[in-house]
């Protein structure tokens, strides 16, 4: 995604908002949001209808107030490297974790499987959106940076995936983008492990932390703070 800085100014060219402008789902997209001035709210609404918008829960929920729609309220959890302990996980019997080397296809299975309906993640996509709307520029490093090289795979003994963590470059900061696991094709379990690989990968290659979002209703959230992630900020995205 583009990572310039853009204004939304008001009807006397005064500014109000300052945003980076993205996409999502193929819609455009406004997010890392700092507000400048009054009426933020409003002028959202007036000027960005068809917009995915990510925000703080203050600003949020005046924009639902106003008739935006919900679609996910998060949490950003971020985990120190510096000092950490390697995990040193190893896989579950028959599995390897590989680097993310493999096609967009070779993923897509899991990635249907993973968030059925139901799950607190749960897209109602069919497989030509999750590959072109969302495997496809997380990997390309289109959607939310480049992909790093301490993102993992999990295979199993046929070399088929079963899970993934992909980790992109946001801003400076490894931003874990997704967690996928089989729930058919590996043990639970395998997820955590996988995560705590790629954090001793990242470690390793010199970064300091590594981010994360989950959405506010996963219990995942208690996996992530026995890795170490805490929760630094709370906030939603909207469709205007």
């Amino acid at each position: 995604m583009e990572d310039e800085r853009r204004i939304l100014a008001g009807d006397d060219g005064s500014p109000v908002l300052g945003y980076v402008e993205g996409t999502r789902d193929g819609s455009p997209w406004a997010g890392v949001l700092e507000v400048l001035g009054s009426s933020a709210a409003d002028l959202i609404m007036a000027r960005w209808p068809g917009w995915f918008v990510s925000a703080s829960e203050d600003l949020s929920g005046e924009l639902l107030e106003r008739g935006a729609r919900l679609v996910r309220h998060a949490h950003t959890m971020s985990c120190d490297l510096r000092g950490r302990t390697p995990a040193k996980v190893r896989p579950p019997s028959g599995f390897r974790f590989v680097p993310c080397d493999r096609s967009p296809e070779d993923l897509l299975p899991t990635w249907m499987a993973a968030y059925p309906p139901g799950h607190p993640d749960h897209q109602p996509r069919d497989e030509a959106r999750t590959l072109s709307e969302h495997l496809v520029p997380l990997l390309s490093g289109e959607l939310v940076g480049d992909l790093l090289p301490c993102s993992r795979l999990a295979v199993d003994a046929d070399d088929t995936v079963v899970g993934g963590v992909l980790v992109n470059d946001w801003r400076g900061t490894p931003m874990v983008s997704d967690i996928a696991r089989h729930p058919a094709g590996s043990p639970a379990g395998l997820g955590s492990a996988l995560l705590a690989t790629a954090m001793d990968a990242a470690a390793a290659d010199g970064h300091r932390a590594v981010d994360l979002a989950v959405t506010h209703a996963n219990p995942a959230r208690r996996v992530y703070e026995r890795l170490g992630f805490t929760v630094v900020r709370t906030g939603m995205t909207v469709m205007i």
